[in-house]
C-alpha cells in the first residue's frame, strides 16, 4: 500500500487550488451572511468545475467522465474546504457513484458528467448496531426517521417521503437516493420537476453551504438497477468526502493562526514563542496529520480494501470533525479580539464546522459507528 500521491493527483490537486484562487470565497461568505445572498450572491463556482471536469470524477469514461477515484474526489473537496468554496459536490459526487452502478440509469451519467446537469444525493444511512433499518435526516431532533416506501409496480413507481437538510439539493435535476421496495433497499432517481416534488432551501450557520429540505409527494420514481453495496457505499463515500473538505479547512486554520503566531507581538514577544499558544498549535498539527492520514487510507480502502471502507470513512470523518471543531476555536483564540469579529475569516470557518459536524448524521454517529466496530472486533 503506497499513499503517496501520484504526480497527477499532485496536478490534480494543484490544479483545483489554482482554479478556486480565481474568486473571493472568503468575501462572498462573509457578505452572504451579512446582508443575504439576494443582497450579495455567493460566486457560481459550478462553471469552474465543469471546466475542470470535477463532475464527471467518479463516472466512467464511456460515460464522458474522467474515470477516476473516491481518493481524487477527496482531494479536489480538500481544496474546497480550504477556501470555504461553495463547490455543489458533496451531493453531486455520491449521486453519480449510485447511478454508475445502475445500467438502467446510463443514459443519464453523460449530461452528469459534464456538468450540463447536476445530481444531488439524497442522504440514507443503512443499518447499524442501533438500528436494522434504513434512515435519513431528521429535520428536527435526533430521531431519525425512515426512508420512504415505494408504491406502484417497477414501471409505475412513486415515493413520498421527506429528507431534510439535503447537500445541493437546491438546482439540482436529479435526486438520487435509496427507498424500500419489497422489503429491500433499492436505489431511486427522482427529477427535480416531477409532480410532487417541493425543494425549500435552508441555511444553517454557514452561508456557503446550499442545503434544502426535500419533499416527495406522490412523485414518479425510477428504479436503480445499483447492487445494495453501491448504495452502501455511497452513504460512507458522503462521508469521506465531508471528511476531506474538513482537512482542507483545518489545513488553512492552521496556517493563518501560525502566520498570525509570528507577526503578532505582546510584551516585545512575538505571541508564537510563548509555551500556551505553540501548545495550542501543535495541537491542531496533531489532529490535522492524524486526519489526514485517515483520509488518505479511506481513499484508498474504496477500491483497494472496499470492505474496509466503511470503518475508515466513519473513522475519517471522526477525527476531521473534531479536528476542524477545534481548530476554528483555536484559530479565534490565537488571534484574541480580532479573531471574535466580521474583520477576520475565523468566524467563518468556526461556523463551517459547526454545521460540517451535524450533516450526514453527523460526526457523532461517525464516532459511534467506529466504537461499534471496534468493540464486535474486540469480542470476537
Amino acid at each position: 500500500m503506497n499513499l503517496t500521491l501520484s504526480d497527477e493527483q499532485l496536478l490534480l490537486r494543484e490544479a483545483a487550488r489554482n482554479a478556486l484562487a480565481r474568486f473571493k470565497t472568503f468575501h462572498a461568505a462573509r457578505a452572504a451572511l451579512e446582508d443575504g445572498p439576494a443582497h450579495e450572491p455567493l460566486p457560481d463556482l459550478w462553471p469552474t468545475a465543469c471546466e475542470a471536469g470535477w463532475p464527471g470524477l467518479l463516472v466512467h469514461e464511456a460515460h464522458g467522465g474522467a474515470g477516476l477515484d473516491a481518493f481524487d474526489a477527496m482531494l479536489v473537496m480538500q481544496e474546497c474546504g480550504r477556501v470555504l468554496a461553495g463547490v455543489p459536490l458533496l451531493g453531486h459526487l455520491p449521486a453519480t457513484a449510485i447511478l454508475g452502478d445502475a445500467p438502467a440509469a446510463a443514459d443519464m451519467l453523460e449530461g452528469l458528467a459534464s456538468g450540463e446537469q447536476r445530481a444531488a444525493y439524497l442522504p440514507a444511512q443503512p443499518p447499524n448496531d442501533l438500528t436494522d433499518s434504513w434512515t435519513s435526516e431528521p429535520a428536527l431532533g435526533t430521531d431519525r426517521p425512515a426512508v420512504p416506501v415505494i408504491a406502484g409496480s417497477d414501471d409505475q413507481a412513486t415515493v413520498s417521503g421527506h429528507f431534510a437538510f439535503v447537500p445541493d439539493a437546491p438546482g439540482a435535476a436529479t435526486l438520487v437516493g435509496v427507498a424500500i421496495k419489497d422489503g429491500n433497499p433499492v436505489g431511486i432517481a427522482v427529477a427535480s420537476d416531477a409532480p410532487g416534488v417541493a425543494i425549500e432551501a435552508v441555511t444553517r450557520y454557514d452561508a456557503t453551504r446550499s442545503l434544502g429540505h426535500v419533499t416527495l409527494d406522490g412523485t414518479p420514481a425510477l428504479i436503480l438497477d445499483a447492487p445494495v453495496d453501491s448504495l452502501v457505499s455511497a452513504w460512507h463515500l458522503a462521508q469521506a468526502l465531508l471528511a476531506a473538505e474538513s482537512i482542507g479547512s483545518v489545513e488553512t486554520a492552521l496556517d493563518v493562526s501560525v502566520q498570525y503566531a509570528k507577526e503578532r507581538f505582546t510584551f516585545g514577544r512575538a505571541i508564537g514563542s510563548y509555551q500556551a499558544v505553540k501548545h495550542s498549535l501543535t495541537e491542531i498539527l496533531r489532529r490535522l496529520e492524524n486526519g489526514r492520514s485517515l483520509l488518505y487510507y479511506a481513499g484508498w480502502s474504496f477500491r483497494g480494501k472496499p470492505d474496509e471502507f466503511a470503518l475508515a470513512s466513519a473513522c475519517a470523518r471522526s477525527v476531521a470533525g473534531h479536528a476542524l471543531d477545534h481548530a476554528s476555536r483555536t484559530m479565534i483564540a490565537v488571534h484574541g479580539g480580532i479573531g471574535a469579529t466580521w474583520e477576520h475569516d475565523a468566524p467563518l470557518y468556526f461556523r463551517r464546522a459547526q454545521l460540517s459536524r451535524r450533516l450526514l448524521g453527523g460526526t457523532a454517529g461517525a464516532t459511534d459507528r467506529v466504537a461499534s466496530e471496534v468493540l464486535a472486533a474486540s469480542s470476537r
